[in-house]
């Protein structure tokens, strides 16, 4: 299928995703690499009380703090 008729049926709503190979798609900028980070343990419990209160695991929730702080902070 040439890459104007994929077009047309996207535009048109159609569920294009059996003409994909998603095998290989990548979301830019959304690649992730794992860091190891140590925290006392009160931080730790204080992350886990506020996790809890949110309803999202701990992980979530210092993703969710460190993006807040970028935003703040960008120029």
């Amino acid at each position: 299928m040439k890459a104007e008729e994929l077009d047309i049926r996207f535009d048109a709503g159609e569920d294009i995703t059996q003409h994909l190979d998603l095998s290989k798609a990548r979301r830019p900028r959304q690649e992730q690499k794992r860091v190891n980070v140590d925290f006392p343990v009160w931080m730790i419990s204080s992350l886990d009380k506020e996790a809890k209160r949110l309803g999202v695991p701990r992980q979530s929730l210092i993703k969710m703090l460190i993006v807040r702080h970028l935003d703040k902070t960008k120029m």
